[in-house]
């Protein structure tokens, strides 16, 4: 008697049994890949509603500029070494997602202190301050080679810019609307003269949104993806390697142009809040309107550097960063400070998003989160270099200035800080963008046509050649 039921060879159970692991690991990673959006969903939010006013935070407990430039680039420049760290620990542990929980967790608790710190120590807040960030960025750092390493394994490298778009742009959303929360906030506590509690407020929702998205770190199945070994990280053997020499001369211009951003970068806060005197919600508009450039912007980065490459990215948007900062020397009327932070925005979706892709792309599946430390590193050391020596050009740049005879009168001595930001930004384009090359195979294209191919030109010329609608 014949046994009810399908009857197959060996060879044929065998590859049915394939084919349903291989359907398994799929599903598995299909829903770790919307774990990684939502995770970053819940980042948004903690950046968005608390990141973003540690700077105002600061100016409340009357820093100075030496210490928001501290704040700035301290934190960073500790908080990348960690991922050195997390390298190490990651070739120990063997378990990405152990490393990854680690840091996400200690990032979550290190906003805690922040709720009572105007009234433990007024007198020495700052500096609190500055302890409490080099701790947040610290534990933020060390999860992020194993998070990079673990997503790129679950990502198809010729989808990578299409998903890292679509997961910036729902960050982009909820940092967008988490930062005008906040502002309200702010805002709402300023009329009522406790600025103080406002911040507490917006910190502890930073706090729950952090350990939050922990849960959905939680939930990413590490077995779905590939088991990518990372080699023993030694750091000048990496560097020494002849392989990574595109790779480092791409290092040298991602850190000479962080150099040349952070002359400035951390001091805008000071012009808008200190010297223009806006309220919070003036300030919380002026970022905001940054916020929505990326995110309308976000999606066709994404498509031109998967067409045309990330080096493409970063040609078309390394030369126009160079002129955001010199804007500001143009008028101090709050409508046009907006849409000058609106265009930076669309800028810097493309630029960091050229530059985390081109990262991925240009370095081994084997030494991608050494790779992705490395670049970190480097980042982090001009982060700081350039926001050590704008502090010291706050200081001693004056904002009455006389060249070729005429007398300039700016609004603020920060304003001449920003030119020079931009002049070096500039040199270092033209300097070293050309010294490396694309990482990959990718469609041929000229600059001219690059030019048309730009988020904020395509729909233009859509128009006026009629392929709009098509």
């Amino acid at each position: 008697m014949q046994p009810r039921g399908p009857v197959c060879s060996g060879h044929l159970c065998y590859n049915a049994r394939v084919s349903d692991t291989s359907s398994t690991h799929n599903t598995a990673g299909e829903q770790s890949r919307r774990y990684g959006i939502r995770d970053g969903a819940c980042q948004a939010i903690m950046q968005g509603g608390g990141e973003n006013y540690l700077s105002a935070f600061a100016l409340l407990l009357h820093a100075t500029p030496l210490q928001i430039g501290l704040l700035s680039a301290l934190p960073q420049l500790v908080g990348t070494w960690s991922q050195l760290l997390s390298v190490k620990a990651l070739n120990r542990v063997q378990h990405r997602k152990t490393v990854m929980l680690v840091g996400a967790t200690g990032q979550a608790l290190s906003w805690l202190p922040l709720l009572a710190l105007p009234l433990l120590s007024p007198t020495y807040g700052p500096w609190i301050l500055i302890a409490c960030a080099v701790a947040y960025f610290g534990m933020g750092h060390f999860a992020v080679p194993a998070w990079n390493s673990l997503i790129t394994d679950l990502v198809n490298p010729n989808e990578r810019g299409a998903y890292f778009a679509r997961r910036t742009k729902v960050m982009t959303v909820l940092s967008f609307s988490a930062l005008c929360a906040a502002g309200l906030v702010l805002h709402g506590a300023e009329s009522h003269e406790r600025a103080w509690v406002g911040f507490a407020l917006i910190f502890l929702a930073a706090s729950t949104a952090r350990f939050l998205s922990t849960r959905y770190l939680n939930r990413m199945d590490e077995s779905a993806a590939p088991a990518t070994r990372e080699a023993e990280f030694r750091l000048l053997e990496f560097l020494r390697h002849e392989r990574s020499v595109n790779y480092k001369r791409f290092l040298w211009f991602s850190g000479l142009m962080h150099v040349c951003v952070l002359i400035s970068g951390p001091y805008f806060v000071i012009y808008l809040l200190r010297d223009l005197h806006f309220s919070y919600w003036m300030y919380a508009s002026w970022l905001a309107a940054g916020v929505l450039g990326q995110f309308l912007t976000l999606k066709p980065w994404g498509r031109l550097g998967d067409r045309f490459g990330n080096k493409k990215l970063l040609v078309a948007t390394g030369l126009m960063v160079p002129f955001l900062p010199m804007l500001y020397l143009v008028s101090t009327n709050f409508v046009y400070l907006l849409g000058v932070n609106f265009l930076g925005g669309t800028i810097w979706a493309g630029l960091a998003l050229g530059l985390q892709n081109y990262v991925f792309d240009a370095v081994h599946a084997e030494d991608r989160a050494k790779g992705i430390a490395v670049w970190n590193t480097i980042n982090a050391m001009g982060w700081f270099a350039g926001a050590m020596l704008g502090s010291w050009l706050a200081t001693v740049v004056p904002a009455d200035l006389t060249l070729a005879g005429v007398e300039l009168h700016l609004a603020s001595n920060l304003q001449a800080v920003f030119f020079i930001s931009g002049v070096l930004r500039l040199i270092v384009s033209l300097g070293l963008l050309r010294t490396f090359h694309e990482a990959r195979p990718v469609e041929p294209i000229t600059h001219r046509q690059l030019v048309t191919e730009l988020p904020f030109v395509k729909p233009l010329t859509d128009v006026f050649t009629g392929r709009e609608g098509r």
